[in-house]
């Protein structure tokens, strides 16, 4: 039996593609005939006919950083609980942050994911730890990385704070081709703090994080990568590559900018939450602790330069942080509380809501951001809708309206600030692994 989707907009920005059209999959999940317009594919008896009736056919949603909890934290997400919520969400793919129970700092922590996720509706790319034990003090190591197929290494949650640490991850990581990650934090800055440093953290009477914290380990990063690059201290055809993760403030988004313009490889991402929500958000909430993470949600004015690096296209993808917690570590004082939201399913939605039908960015812009470039800054292969290719995309109704409740969420956590939001743009399946995954009114 082979799979037509038929009457849909295909929509490919890797392509310049922009068209209404039909796509007609084997069983095998191999991609048979793609046509433009009114053009209509010879149906066999056998076959589904799937009537899209002008929703997006879109490659496969692609999240470069995610935690699944898995192995060591399953109460909170497990690989398969995980996966389920990024197929709900539009995600074909998704790249786990080593940060687990034990550590990913060996090829055998990748072992464990691959072996656990070949039945898995997505692709769960693994990134390695930077460090042993993400400790800052010893480098991981790369070379086996590397031959085990990883792309990218991090210690996301614990920036390397030894300048010569951060210098020999640089070196090493070029000779490998490998992207290095960074959670830019001045840790010094950060010690007990809960949320951004302004006037809410004043009123609320809580510790909080500088937001000079980012841009300090983010221009300590860069002057390295300069010096190396002026001084030839590499292989010029083994350049280091750089990309910060969950950029959240203005004074990092213009050291980016200034890399960019003078030639560095650097790029970043952005979160929904920090381009929705600000520290006024967190104060006016009755459920703080979903409001809580790092980096915290800061100023309206550096949500406002998000806005603006995403207009003009300093911001290179949109990622989730996807962190799932149980309720009772974040229905707790708020100096105890942990780290991060959720966010697989509600990534495309807020997307749409604040970003594209804002004008913010352009439809086409926004599957760049969560498709197209996360899969080519971590060197993936790319997804093209032509005759002979694997099919991988995400069917979207953009203009499908619905409220976040517990109840439509598939993540084994619920710690999300978005309860009861009403949201625009869903997806209501994924084609991937030769198997169509539903999960809206097709």
């Amino acid at each position: 039996m082979s799979f037509i989707f038929q009457n849909g907009r295909l929509l490919n920005p890797l392509e310049h593609l922009d068209t209404a059209g039909s796509i007609k999959v084997a069983d095998d999940g191999i991609i048979e005939e793609v046509v433009s317009g009114n053009e209509v594919i010879t149906a066999s008896p056998e076959d589904r006919i799937i009537d899209l009736n002008g929703q997006i056919i879109a490659p496969g949603l692609f999240d470069m950083h995610c935690h699944f909890r898995e192995p060591g934290q399953e109460y909170k997400e497990t690989l398969e609980s995980g996966s389920n919520a990024a197929a709900a969400g539009g995600f074909t793919g998704v790249a786990l942050m080593p940060n687990t129970k034990p550590v990913i700092d060996n090829p055998l922590g990748v072992a464990y994911i691959r072996h656990h996720s070949a039945t898995l509706p997505v692709d769960l790319e693994v990134i390695g730890a930077m460090t042993e034990g993400s400790k800052g003090e010893h480098l991981a190591p790369f070379g086996k990385f590397r031959s085990y197929g990883v792309t990218a290494v991090s210690d996301d949650g614990s920036a390397i704070q030894n300048s010569q640490i951060m210098r020999l991850a640089f070196e090493y990581a070029s000779n490998f081709d490998l992207l290095i990650i960074q959670h830019c934090e001045e840790k010094s800055l950060t010690e007990k703090a809960v949320m951004n440093e302004g006037l809410f953290s004043t009123k609320l009477g809580l510790k909080g994080i500088p937001d000079v914290s980012e841009a300090i380990t983010l221009s300590r990063d860069l002057l390295l990568m300069h010096y190396l690059e002026e001084h030839k201290l590499h292989d010029p055809l083994k350049r280091p590559r750089y990309h910060v993760a969950h950029i959240s403030t203005k004074a990092a988004l213009d050291l980016v900018r200034k890399a960019k313009k003078d030639g560095l490889q650097v790029t970043c991402e952005v979160t929904p939450h920090h381009f929705t929500l600000s520290d006024e958000d967190l104060f006016n909430a009755d459920r703080k602790g979903n409001y809580i993470m790092k980096p915290p949600l800061s100023s309206v004015e550096n949500r406002n330069a998000i806005l603006d690096g995403l207009r003009d296209g300093t911001i290179d993808a949109i990622a989730t942080d996807h962190a799932p917690h149980a309720s009772h570590e974040k229905e707790c004082p708020l100096d105890q509380v942990s780290f991060g939201i959720i966010g697989l399913e509600t990534s495309l939605a807020l997307t749409i809501t604040e970003l594209v039908d804002k004008k913010v960015i352009t439809l086409s812009r926004a599957i760049e951001l969560l498709s197209v470039n996360p899969r080519k800054i971590l060197n993936l292969k790319p997804i093209l809708f032509k005759k002979g290719e694997q099919a991988n995309f995400t069917v979207i109704n953009p203009d499908t309206r619905w409220i976040v409740t517990p109840e439509s969420l598939k993540s084994k956590s619920s710690n999300t600030p978005f309860f009861n939001r009403s949201l625009k743009g869903r997806s209501n399946a994924i084609f991937h692994k030769g198997k169509l995954h539903e999960s809206g009114s097709l």
